[in-house]
């Protein structure tokens, strides 16, 4: 039954809301009662207090809202996962060495996550007119094979999971990967890790999209339908909230956005013809952790309370993975300052600590430098010696769910729950996720969230650290920050023009061919650009011969 506090916790979200008190109002509007007790919530089956209420249920068990296993840390911590990309291919390899010898020692599972930069991003190569002065900046330059495997030389992919923060030419990468790894000998029934591959989320945040919505959303069933078949161990797509967020949403929207934007992807897989326990145990998922602690705690337990129930009752999925909301979590971004830039340490410890409680299964943790450049060695160590003081230090491992059963917490997981099943409806009322990203819903609606907190911050209802509040100190900003030489660029560009002039011409043309053939046919075209990238064509001349089938897009007439 809906209570008033649940009704005004709602049109607290969804309408425009009175001047914030922020000592009883969360980020995302919710009102915070002074303390709460047993009438919150029912937390036990009141015909046998013994027994779990059914929604909360037990870890390991159906919805899941305690964790999707029953031993949870108990048994094996989290994947510490750090971002690492910049510069040139063999630039980040040296990081990435030097982040697993850092992470030697922990009982924690260690991967990789590779940050691409901008030209890469958008399906360019580094020698695009369009990518001149942003080669290696923002992410490592990729644009070959031979890249690839510089990229990753020595690195044991068939034991360390890696994973590829890529979304519009994702397809590409992912089989410029998949080759490079065959040349290598690898079995692909070994190679574990996480491609980001969620392009409906740059349609409402991030902007680096390619092709059309519908083609778009093709591409990424191919990727899924080709995992299933080839690579039991990859996630192929990791749908992401992440960006939602970062890019102003509220907590409760990120939460809803990003369940239907996955369900988007379960429905045209569905609708390919696919059954959906073989494809949604690979299905994985990526979340903010933002200053909220509470928040972001209930958003990461009510989701999988909504994914389970989705994909058991609304999907008919059998099997229990299937039902499974495995998640990875960072760090937020947005929430870092370029004042007094220590302080962020300590926001990412506690917002690390909130994704640890909320139950994620790999956890990222930000740079405290990340405002100002690309991370330091330094600072790249303190955020990962974050994440093992909180795993071996603080014994917050020790039991599942230790929040469980908090009438606080429960009482906010629901309430997130309610409100996200709210905004998951009204997409479907207005015909799913691609009708409403050519409709602007979104990003209207995030746009409207990032202006209500931007108008709290101005007003100082809420109170950011060192920027509208407690300056001193404001005046000694110095940290070192690293720099990316325009040599980078040069050596990329020199390179690249090696590389098309000593392959086989003939072998190449007939790989964008082929490409263009399997798009034009509404093939899977996994195959054909594996094929190619073993033919030496480029990320550019992949990206484009696909382009040349399915078009660019602009974005829709509303933006």
């Amino acid at each position: 039954m809906t209570t008033s506090r649940e009704a005004t916790a709602r049109s607290s979200v969804s309408a425009t809301p009175a001047p914030v008190n922020p000592e009883t109002v969360t980020i995302s509007g919710y009102v915070v009662d002074e303390r709460y007790g047993p009438t919150a919530v029912e937390v036990n089956d009141p015909k046998d207090v013994s027994k779990p209420h059914p929604r909360i249920g037990e870890p390991g068990q159906f919805p899941y809202t305690r964790g999707v296993h029953k031993t949870m840390y108990r048994d094996r911590l989290w994947t510490m996962r750090q971002f690492a990309g910049f510069g040139s291919a063999d630039d980040t390899n040296k990081r990435f060495k030097y982040l697993l010898s850092n992470a030697a020692g922990t009982k924690a599972n260690t991967g990789l996550s590779t940050a691409f930069d901008l030209p890469t991003l958008m399906g360019r190569d580094s020698d695009d007119p369009l990518s001149a002065g942003e080669v290696g900046r923002c992410g490592v330059a990729i644009s070959t094979i031979d890249d690839m495997h510089r990229l990753y030389a020595d690195i044991p992919i068939g034991d360390v999971t890696v994973s590829q923060t890529i979304n519009g030419p994702a397809a590409v990468i992912w089989a410029m990967y998949l080759a490079m790894a065959k040349e290598r000998g690898i079995d692909w029934k070994t190679v574990g890790g996480t491609l980001q591959n969620d392009i409906l989320k740059e349609f409402h945040s991030q902007n680096e999209f390619i092709y059309p919505p519908e083609a778009s959303v093709k591409l990424v069933v191919d990727t899924i339908e080709f995992a299933s078949q080839h690579l039991p161990k990859w996630n192929s797509v990791s749908i992401s909230g992440y960006h939602i967020r970062e890019a102003g949403s509220t907590a409760t929207q990120e939460l809803a956005f990003t369940l239907r934007d996955g369900m988007e992807y379960v429905e045209a897989c569905m609708k390919r013809g696919m059954d959906v326990d073989i494809f949604a145990p690979r299905l994985s998922f990526f979340f903010n952790s933002h200053n909220e602690f509470f928040e972001e705690i209930c958003k990461l337990r009510a989701a999988r309370r909504i994914w389970s129930n989705a994909m058991r009752d609304r999907y008919g999925a059998k099997q229990q993975r299937s039902m499974l909301m495995r998640t990875h979590v960072q760090t937020a971004g947005c929430s870092l300052t370029e004042q007094q830039p220590l302080n962020n340490i300590v926001r990412v410890a506690y917002q690390a600590l909130a994704g640890v409680l909320g139950g994620c299964q790999s956890l990222h943790t930000d740079s405290m430098d990340e405002t100002l450049g690309l991370p330091t060695e330094t600072a790249v160590r303190v955020a990962l010696r974050t994440q093992q003081i909180l795993a071996h230090e603080t014994g917050v491992h020790r039991t599942v769910d230790p929040l469980g059963g908090s009438w606080f917490v429960e009482a906010l997981t629901d309430r997130m729950e309610a409100d996200a099943n709210a905004i998951i409806k009204e997409v479907d009322d207005m015909g799913g996720v691609v009708s409403g990203i050519h409709k602007g819903y979104f990003r209207r609606s995030i746009a409207e969230a990032s202006y209500r907190f931007g108008q709290e911050m101005e007003a100082g209802d809420r109170v950011i650290v060192g920027v509208n509040a407690y300056p001193e100190g404001n005046e000694d900003n110095h940290v070192e920050i690293l720099q990316i030489p325009h040599e980078v660029e040069v050596v990329q560009c020199e390179r690249l023009a090696a590389f098309r002039k000593n392959r086989d011409q003939t072998k190449a043309a007939q790989g964008l061919d082929r490409i263009r053939e399997a798009c034009r046919k509404d093939e899977n075209v996994m195959p054909a650009l594996v094929e190619a990238a073993h033919n030496k064509c480029t990320l550019g001349e992949m990206v484009q011969a696909m382009a040349d089938v399915f078009g660019r897009y602009s974005g829709g007439p509303e933006w």
